[in-house]
């Protein structure tokens, strides 16, 4: 939002610089973002001056050009070399001497002081087009006699010079979104040390002219328009808006265009109402019904673009046909035009929720659909179309031709809060004086309707749509009266939390940190995602999407399922600004709705589950003389996802892992851990179809850890302190030949049923199919450990385990024990 400083002091008499009142409203809650310049023309005409010509001669060296003296009201006159065939001695000019930088769209030229043609020039004497006030270039400005020598040219121009506010306005504080509205606040500040007085702009004198121009206005639709106010002005004039208008509106970034549109920006921007204005004569059967239009009833705004309506869009109609979209765009058919002579002014208040369906839906967005959606004051309907119609009859040249018309069918009740001292001093943490709290209340229009020394109530003011609780007031109190005001206190006051074990931003923090600080980078996506990522897929059902009521956009439309496609973006994103390397995680929280039959609470249907997402993708190491060109691997996936659960407490050799077939459309290839026949972690390579959407050519690995479940199951792991082995561990290897169906997890399994307590750990670090090996078989190279706490072990003692385990293997895996 743009707050234009003169603009602003047309309401508030303060003499605070710009410099001084930017400040001031970061504090009050309206966080000035930039502090920008306005000028109406570039450059602001500094250093240019009016000039008398002295003498003019012809060039002695050029036919064209004449050699002149000019007295610019200090020191010796100017010897300027000029090339106008108009230039005479004796004219008042304007003149850019030596030093003054004059502007063409996007370039500049500083003058200085030169020889043209043998000759001396200090300066130029300029034309409309060299200093930005117009495109003649025939020749030299000649000023009329009486011009005073030596004034500055911007003052004799009255040139507009501005400064610009750039407010970051936050969604609650649309009241705020006008010149008037950020007035108030500054003179509620302000008034606590000087008085400031705010004006309100003066509708006092408006009068009607005539009756002879009714329209008549039904609202159909009373939930979707809750006021709804007009007024015909006839007989105006369209014609371009006097400067101190099109200025006001430039200053703030707005385009000038005609009269009678200008007035209607300029009091959406002077008091926070958006306005339109219909020629009146193309409105069928004098008429205005508010109203929802059939789907896919065709309509074409002022852009000239068409749409087909839904029967949620709310519609301004005539007689025949709809006419502007409420509370977005005006219709092209009864638009202003140079031919407009009558006008119908609308005022209202829409429902915030209507105005911003229809504004996702179709792509617009407007300064007033961007006031709707959060809530217009529907208490300044009326003010607003005044002002505007005084404002056609002053500056068009027409009259007020009819009633206002006024419905307002459910007028919205004021909010009354009810407000404790004591909890006022509690919730700023300093006690202020009654008079002062009272004091910034009602520099607030804030009405306070009873006042005893403990309590007081209040009328909340229609413009706070956003304040209706006591904490709320509370902070309108506090951001008037000022932050920095409240001392640091010097008490501290604790109290005893307990954590409930296992802390999960413990061990959320502790695995952050391990991968961290194996040169992963941390990414935090959007919950909300688009619901065409789920399109066909078995793993995600778009059923069981949980989805937004008003998107955003059709790419925000949903609450995501899966941490994966929000990494798969993040890769997008990097890979095409060539950082194609990449180790990234996301701790998120993914939504489900499974709809059930059994009545109940709604939101029983809904469920959120935190997840903890792994992607490996890219070169392994930077390519240097010294590292090889190797590309990361499932297998360095696998080693983090396990070093993750033995961090957590987990023994892998509990796990069970089986494959992914479940997952094809999500994985090619891949693995599952579970724990207790539970479900705690996916990992593998992103199928080759998935990645095609995204246009990534490189494998993505990708491990999904459903961390809800973990910290669950650690519930039940014990982990226990034991001290250091005394006596050795012993090493022994065996290769077999299986049949290719035989997993790895059956060899592990059956080791640690065969192999009794000694068994620490098992190893798979061989596997070998190809020349040798009979069709159908594979050799598997599998490593033991074997420990005894309590003793060293004998030879005897490991042959007889080593005996068991190959007949075990023999039995039940069909092996063949390789010698």
């Amino acid at each position: 939002m743009n707050i234009s400083y003169n603009w602003l002091k047309d309401y508030i008499n303060t003499d605070l610089k710009p410099g001084e009142i930017a400040p001031v409203l970061t504090d009050i809650g309206l966080e000035v973002e930039a502090v920008e310049t306005y000028e109406q023309v570039k450059g602001g005409m500094k250093g240019l001056v009016i000039g008398k010509v002295l003498t003019c001669e012809k060039h002695p060296n050029a036919d064209k050009l004449s050699v002149t003296t000019v007295d610019i009201g200090k020191g010796e006159p100017l010897h300027i070399v000029c090339g106008a065939p108009n230039v005479e001695a004796g004219q008042k000019v304007v003149v850019a001497p030596v030093g003054a930088t004059l502007y063409k769209g996007d370039e500049s030229l500083t003058l200085q002081k030169i020889k043209i043609r043998g000759e001396v020039s200090e300066g130029m004497i300029c034309a409309e087009d060299e200093i930005g006030i117009g495109n003649r270039h025939e020749g030299i400005i000649v000023l009329e006699d009486d011009v005073p020598v030596g004034i500055p040219a911007g003052e004799y121009y009255h040139i507009e010079q501005d400064t610009v506010f750039v407010i970051g306005l936050t969604p609650n504080r649309i009241d705020s979104c006008s010149h008037y509205g950020t007035a108030r606040d500054l003179a509620a500040f302000l008034s606590q040390n000087s008085a400031i007085q705010l004006t309100k702009p003066d509708v006092s004198a408006f009068r009607k002219d005539a009756d002879d121009y009714p329209v008549e206005v039904i609202i159909e639709n009373v939930n979707g328009c809750r006021r709804y106010a007009g007024i015909s002005v006839t007989g105006v004039t369209i014609a371009a808006s006097p400067d101190w208008l099109q200025n006001k509106l430039l200053a703030i970034g707005q385009i000038p265009i005609s009269n009678i549109v200008d007035i209607t920006n300029f009091v959406l921007h002077e008091l926070g109402q958006p306005l339109h204005a219909f020629d009146a004569d193309r409105l069928a059967g004098q008429k205005i019904i508010v109203k929802n239009m059939p789907d896919g009833t065709r309509f074409t705004t002022l852009d000239g673009q068409e749409h087909a309506l839904s029967s949620d869009d709310l519609m301004i109609c005539d007689g025949e046909r709809p006419v502007a979209l409420a509370g977005l765009f005006g219709g092209l058919e009864s638009g202003i035009t140079d031919t407009t002579k009558n006008v119908f002014i609308e005022s209202a208040c829409f429902d915030p929720v209507t105005v911003r369906r229809t504004s996702k839906r179709l792509g617009i967005s407007t300064d007033a659909s961007f006031i709707f959606e959060r809530g217009v004051d529907p208490t300044i309907t009326i003010l607003a179309l005044k002002r505007a119609a005084m404002l056609m009859k002053e500056l068009a040249g027409g009259k007020i031709a009819s009633d206002i018309i006024d419905i307002y069918p459910s007028p919205i009740e004021p909010c009354t809060v009810e407000l404790s001292y004591p909890n006022i001093d509690r919730l700023i943490g300093k006690k202020i004086e009654h008079n002062v709290i009272r004091g910034i209340l009602e520099k607030l229009e804030f009405k306070i309707l009873r006042e005893d020394e403990q309590d007081l109530s209040v009328l909340v003011p229609a413009y706070r749509i956003d304040v209706t609780r006591e904490a709320d007031v509370i902070e309108e109190i506090l951001r008037i009266y000022g932050y920095n005001n409240v001392e640091i206190s010097r008490e501290l006051h604790g109290s005893v939390s307990y954590t409930s074990k296992p802390d999960r931003e413990k061990l959320a923090n502790a695995v952050s940190d391990y991968l961290t600080g194996n040169g992963f980078n941390e990414i935090i996506c959007n919950s909300l995602t688009r619901a065409a990522y789920y399109d066909n897929l078995d793993s995600y059902q778009a059923k069981r999407l949980v989805r937004i009521l008003n998107p955003l956009s059709n790419d925000l439309n949903v609450l995501r399922q899966t941490l994966l496609f929000g990494g798969l973006e993040s890769i997008v994103h990097n890979t095409n600004r060539k950082n194609p390397d990449l180790m990234l995680y996301e701790f998120g929280t993914c939504y489900f709705y499974d709809k059930t039959d059994i009545p109940g609470d709604p939101l029983d249907n809904y469920s959120e589950h935190l997840h903890l997402a792994l992607f490996l993708t890219g070169r392994k190491y930077e390519m240097s003389w010294l590292a090889g060109d190797e590309n990361y691997s499932f297998f360095d996936l696998k080693a983090y996802v396990e070093n993750i659960f033995r961090k957590l407490g987990f023994r892998i050799d509990d796990f069970q892992a089986s494959g992914l077939e479940k997952r094809k459309d999500i994985f090619s290839d891949g693995i599952a851990f579970r724990h207790h026949d539970k479900l705690l972690a996916e990992l593998g390579v992103v199928s080759r179809q998935l990645l095609k959407k995204f246009d990534l050519k490189a494998d993505v690995f990708y491990a999904n850890l459903y961390w809800d479940r973990i910290i669950e199951m650690l519930k039940d792991i014990k982990v226990q302190f034991s001290e250091l082995p005394k006596f050795p561990e012993v090493k022994r290897d065996l290769s077999m030949i299986l049949d290719k169906s035989v997993t790895y997890d059956q060899i592990k399994k059956l080791a640690y049923q065969t192999g009794g307590k000694i068994l620490k750990h098992v190893h798979l670090f061989d596997v070998y199919e190809g020349k040798g090996i009979e069709s159908g078989k594979k050799s598997y190279a599998v490593n033991f450990v074997l420990q005894d706490l309590t003793k060293t072990l004998v030879d005897s003692e490991i042959d007889e385990v080593m005996n068991r385990l190959m007949s075990a293997y023999e039995k039940n895996l069909n092996a063949k024990i390789r010698k």
